[in-house]
């Protein structure tokens, strides 16, 4: 059988080693949570060979790259229809899915934020991720207020993501090896099902206040809400950075308050 080639304008960097394919799989969680797995990008199909071992769920498969769904078509020839030529970013989850799904990858890391981002925008219905990312990406999602590495990013998914950075990867076991480190994290999904708050507005409120992260509140939110509503609240002398998911949703009721008066 031949090898696909990794192309570097989709990101692909195939990952090698058998040992990690299978920890990877193995930190799926499914219970009764989903039946059913969603693998992004499976490449020539390292983490797709334990997948298929499972038997309490289903393996979906989707890949941008037509080589690569050749390939695969031709070495897993049962997936039928379920291995899909496409791209995860456009993919219609409601459509595809009438129920939970988990997601697993060895994500492409340049569209890795793009991922977590879909993953957000079908938080109801994807309870579970376990993925392979740039270890910077990776501290980004775990990181805690306070942190340089904390942002935009780590507010997001924290807001509806419990998540935990399993282990690092070293690049020597990828085929071309990246010029980065690597992680695995896991996002489980939390009891939130709707914030405390105005959700648009929650978003809209931790993208301005990081999009001048060195600026104070008081500054960075003036777009969103006048200085003088803003009064003597204490949390508007602070920088975005210094908020965790909890201060920001109290942020946004107070932005949401003062627009309604």
């Amino acid at each position: 059988m031949y090898m696909v080639r990794a192309k570097k304008h989709l990101g692909q960097h195939f990952l090698t080693d058998k040992n990690i394919a299978s920890k990877i799989v193995e930190s799926l969680r499914p219970s009764d949570r989903y039946r059913k797995v969603l693998e992004v990008g499976p490449g020539m199909g390292v983490l797709t060979d334990f997948l298929l071992q499972k038997t309490d769920y289903e393996t979906y498969l989707i890949d941008l790259d037509s080589e690569s769904v050749a390939y695969l078509h031709t070495k897993y020839p049962s997936l039928g229809e379920r291995l899909i030529n496409g791209d995860f970013l456009a993919l219609d989850f409601k459509a595809l899915f009438n129920e939970p799904v988990g997601v697993i990858g060895n994500f492409p890391y340049n569209i890795s934020s793009q991922i977590l981002f879909k993953v957000l925008e079908n938080r109801q219905q994807i309870p579970e991720v376990v993925g392979m990312f740039q270890k910077e990406v990776a501290e980004r999602c775990t990181a805690k207020a306070g942190s340089k590495e904390y942002g935009i990013l780590s507010v997001f998914v924290q807001a509806y993501y419990n998540v935990e950075y399993l282990f690092t990867v070293k690049a020597g076991v990828f085929n071309p090896p990246p010029k980065v480190l690597s992680a695995v994290i896991r996002l489980s999904r939390n009891a939130t099902q709707k914030l405390e708050c105005d959700e648009d507005l929650f978003w809209k409120v931790v993208k301005a206040g990081f999009n001048q992260r060195r600026k104070t509140l008081r500054n960075a939110l003036a777009g969103l809400i006048s200085k003088e509503k803003m009064g003597d609240e204490p949390v508007f002398e602070l920088r975005a950075e210094r908020l965790d998911v909890a201060d920001f949703i109290r942020l946004t009721n107070l932005v949401g308050g003062s627009q309604t008066k």
